[in-house]
């Protein structure tokens, strides 16, 4: 049972100790229950340095989905503006025409429907991006609120004190939005694939479907607060501990054993252990005589009865000539 107790101290003090070292996470990162983590920038498209690729796999341009029987394609990024330049879009401000991540294009005007967001969702089992603040949407309301917004920016700055409507447009001004579903698919032959799937009656929420391994989740680098090497370590550990505590258990309630007895394979690690100690005793044997003997006085012999002191002068007589043999070398 000590073993057990020990086990699990170990465990608490190791969970301990990650949850202290997690790190925070990046932006369009999400983390599930069960602890699978999806990282969307993995997909994201990014402008590329000096017009040149980085890597074989960068895009030149945003990802691209077929309007098919719309009328338009659209254009759109994950958790990033689009690449392309934007003007002259759509009931939008010109200082947000940069954070536009999803766009189309019809009769020669651009329309946002959406602007960039780093938050996915996760719906039960479903990964969703959602893009909201987009052109205003098609309607008699929001075209009298694109005549007033323009008729706001002529002000003069006397004027200006008045409210303006906010980033997202007023009350009044339904914005288009952009809700995109991620599905997991590790076979693909590139990052990932857009799909239209449709649009709203009044032409103000779009749906899109998007393949990807970066939807199947993993372990993110941001999480692991061990290396390859430490996670190995863990996992030894763990396995140790599951075999040591299931094999005391089973020697002691099944078996009977008690003592060292009660260990998995008492007999075998016990003849491990002998085997590593005569080996010692082997190379210790053989490196000692190896070494060079001591060089020294050598203890006299003792004798007793008669003729003592003859046998002690002699032995003396001995020592000394051994000595002067030693030191003529």
């Amino acid at each position: 049972m000590r073993v057990l107790d020990y086990t699990l101290i170990l465990a608490l003090c190791f969970s301990g100790v990650q949850a202290a070292e997690t790190k925070p996470l990046k932006p369009c990162i999400i983390t599930s229950k069960s602890g699978l983590t999806f990282d969307l920038n993995t997909i994201a498209v990014q402008p590329l340095h000096d017009g040149k690729k980085s890597h074989k796999d960068d895009r030149e341009g945003s990802w691209i989905a077929r309007g098919y029987d719309y009328g338009s394609n659209f254009t759109l990024n994950f958790c990033a503006p689009v690449i392309e330049e934007l003007e002259n879009v759509v009931g939008v401000d010109e200082n947000l025409w940069r954070n536009v991540s999803a766009y189309y294009t019809k009769r020669g005007k651009t329309y946002s429907i959406g602007q960039t967001s780093t938050n996915p969702v996760l719906r039960g089992r479903k990964l969703v991006l959602n893009y909201t603040g987009g052109s205003p949407c098609e309607s008699s309301t929001s075209r009298r609120s694109i005549d007033l917004l323009d008729a706001a920016k002529n002000t003069d700055d006397d004027e200006e004190d008045n409210p303006r409507p906010p980033k997202g447009g007023s009350r009044s001004v339904r914005r288009k939005s952009t809700i995109i579903s991620l599905l997991c698919d590790r076979e693909l032959a590139v990052k990932a694939t857009v799909a239209f799937v449709g649009a709203s009656e009044d032409e103000c929420t779009y749906f899109f479907e998007s393949r990807s391994a970066a939807a199947c989740g993993g372990v993110s680098e941001e999480l692991q607060a061990v290396g390859p090497a430490g996670v190995f370590g863990i996992i030894a550990l763990i396995a140790a501990a599951v075999y040591i505590v299931g094999g005391v258990a089973y020697q002691r309630t099944v078996m009977h054993q008690r003592g060292w007895k009660q260990l998995p394979n008492y007999s075998m690690w016990a003849s491990m252990v002998s085997f590593v100690r005569d080996m010692l005793i082997i190379l210790t044997s053989s490196c000692a005589r190896i070494l060079p003997s001591r060089r020294g006085y050598n203890q006299l012999p003792t004798h007793t009865g008669r003729g003592r002191g003859a046998t002690r002068a002699e032995d003396e007589n001995r020592l000394i000539d051994q000595l002067d043999e030693e030191w003529d070398d």
